[in-house]
C-alpha cells in the first residue's frame, strides 16, 4: 500500500468506524480541529490512564496537577512566549492565502492561486488570545495556554511546600494546549487544539547533563510500550541554532508517518530558565531548599513530552491492516492490530442468534463484565459480519453465546489476529480476559 494511500484510508476509516471526525462538519468543519468519536475517546482515554498510571501512580516522587488553560498573559511574557512564540508568516495579496516561507516554492508563488505578489515575511503569534471580564484591553488580556509547562511552573512553589518533595522530583501534567498554527495539516498530526502529556523534572543543577540522556531512554521504552515498532522510530537531537529559548538541550523522537519523519515527542533540559524569569517578573521566590545542606538552588529542569494525538495517528499507522486473503480472511478486510490493552473495546458479547434465552445471557455477561472492562453488546447481523465489525476497531477479544452455553454455561472466546477459538466457562472469563489483554 503506498503511504499517501494508506493515509487517505486511515481518515476515511477513522471517521467511518468512530473514532475522529471533523468539529461542526454540518457547518462545513473547522480546519484542524477535530472531535473525537465513541471509539476515539475511548481509546483516547485510556492512552490518559496509562501516562497517569506510569508516571503518577507508580512513580514515589512525581505528583499529578491539573492546571487552568486560560493563562495571565504576565505568565506567558515572563515565559518568553509573548514575544516570541511566532512563525514566519507571508500572505498573497490576491487571495489573502496566508502561508509559512516554507510553504512557498523558488519562483515564490502563491501555492493556492499561483500569484507571485505577495508581501514581506513577518512574525506571527502562534497563541490564541482573548480578553477577561467585559472590557477587551490590554489590562484584560489573556491566553489559551500554547503548552502545559507554565501551569506547573507557576505552581513550583506550592507544590514545594505542600507535597514536602525532595529532588529530584516531578509535576506530571496531561491536558489541552492551544497553537493558531498558520497551515495545519496532515489529519491529527498538526492540530490547533491538542492534547500533551508531559513531566517537569526538577533536578539539582549538576545532575541535569545525566538526568537528560537517562529521561530520552526512559521515554523512548515509553513509547514503544503503546506497540509501536522500534524501526519506526529515531532521535533526532537539535542543533544550537535551531534550540527554543529555554533549551540547553532538545531530543525529539520522530516516528515514521506515512507522510515521512515526524516528531511524535520530545525531552528538553530547560535548565533553570522558567524558574528563574518567574521568580524575576513575579517576585515571588522560586528557589528550593535542600535540607541537607541548609542551601537554596533554583533547581535544573528536564521535560519530556508526548502528543496524545501523535501517538494516536502512530498507533493507527502501526496497526491498520488490510488483509490479502491469505490469513483466513476475505482479501481487503481490515482489522486494527492494536496492542489490546489500548483498544476501544476490550471484549464484545453476542448472543449466537436472537433468542431470547441467549440475549439473557448475553446481557447477564455483559453487565458483569462491564464492571472490570470496556465491553460492547452487539445483536445485529451474522456472526461473521459482527466479528469484522469487531476486528474493524481492533476488539482484541469476541465472547458468542450461543446454545451449548444454556447447558455447559461456557462460551465460544474468539482471538482477533489468530481468529483462534476457545471455551472458557463464566466463572474463569475475567482471569482469562485479564491475561489475554495484559
Amino acid at each position: 500500500m503506498e503511504n499517501q494511500e494508506k493515509m487517505e484510508k486511515i481518515v476515511s476509516w477513522a471517521k467511518r468506524r468512530g473514532f475522529i471526525y471533523p468539529q461542526d462538519e454540518i457547518y462545513g468543519g473547522l480546519n484542524a480541529i477535530y472531535n473525537f468519536g465513541p471509539y476515539g475517546s475511548l481509546m483516547k482515554n485510556k492512552l490518559r490512564e496509562e501516562f497517569l498510571s506510569q508516571w503518577v501512580k507508580k512513580q514515589p516522587n512525581i505528583v499529578g496537577i491539573e492546571s487552568a488553560i486560560i493563562t495571565k498573559k504576565e505568565t506567558l511574557q515572563a515565559s518568553g512566549h509573548e514575544a516570541g512564540f511566532t512563525d514566519p508568516l507571508i500572505e498573497c495579496k490576491k487571495c489573502h492565502t496566508r502561508f509559512r516561507p516554507d510553504q512557498v516554492e523558488k519562483r515564490e508563488v502563491c501555492p493556492d492561486c499561483g500569484s507571485n505578489d505577495l508581501t514581506t515575511t513577518q512574525e506571527f503569534n502562534l497563541m490564541f488570545r482573548s480578553f477577561l471580564g467585559p472590557v477587551e484591553d490590554d489590562n484584560n488580556k489573556i491566553y489559551l495556554r500554547p503548552e502545559n509547562a507554565q501551569g506547573m511552573f507557576s505552581s513550583f512553589g506550592y507544590i514545594a511546600d505542600t507535597m514536602r518533595v525532595k529532588l529530584p522530583f516531578g509535576i506530571a501534567q496531561v491536558g489541552k494546549c492551544f497553537r493558531n498554527e498558520i497551515t495545519a495539516r496532515q489529519f491529527i498530526f498538526r492540530l490547533r487544539e491538542f492534547e500533551i502529556s508531559e513531566i517537569e523534572y526538577f533536578v539539582e543543577p549538576s545532575t541535569a547533563s545525566k538526568e537528560y540522556e537517562k529521561w530520552i531512554g526512559q521515554w523512548e521504552k515509553y513509547i514503544l510500550s503503546f506497540g509501536l515498532s522500534k524501526e519506526n522510530l529515531k532521535r533526532r537531537a537539535h542543533q544550537k541554532k535551531e534550540l527554543a529559548h529555554y533549551s540547553q538541550g532538545t531530543t525529539d523522537i520522530e516516528y515514521k508517518y506515512p507522510f515521512g519523519w515526524g516528531e511524535l515527542a520530545g525531552i528538553a533540559n530547560r535548565g533553570d530558565f522558567d524558574l528563574a524569569q518567574h521568580e524575576k517578573h513575579s517576585g515571588q521566590e522560586m528557589k528550593f531548599f535542600i535540607q541537607e545542606t541548609g542551601k537554596k538552588i533554583t533547581p535544573y529542569v528536564i521535560e519530556p513530552t508526548l502528543s496524545l494525538e501523535r501517538l494516536m495517528l502512530a498507533i493507527f499507522c502501526e496497526a491498520y491492516f488490510e488483509s490479502d486473503g491469505s490469513d483466513g480472511r476475505a482479501k481487503g478486510e481490515r482489522v486494527l492490530k492494536i496492542k489490546p490493552k489500548f483498544a476501544p473495546i476490550t471484549l464484545a458479547v453476542f448472543p449466537l442468534m436472537k433468542k431470547p434465552e441467549l440475549i439473557k445471557i448475553a446481557q447477564e455477561i455483559f453487565q458483569d463484565l462491564a464492571k472490570d472492562f470496556s465491553v460492547e453488546y452487539d445483536e445485529s447481523g451474522s456472526i461473521g459480519r459482527r466479528y469484522r465489525r469487531q476486528d474493524e476497531i481492533g476488539t482484541p477479544l469476541c465472547a458468542t453465546i450461543d446454545f451449548d452455553s444454556l447447558d455447559d454455561n461456557c462460551v465460544t472466546i474468539r482471538e482477533r489476529d489468530t481468529m483462534k477459538q476457545a471455551r472458557v466457562s463464566r466463572a474463569e472469563l475475567v482471569e482469562y480476559i485479564a491475561k489475554a489483554v495484559s
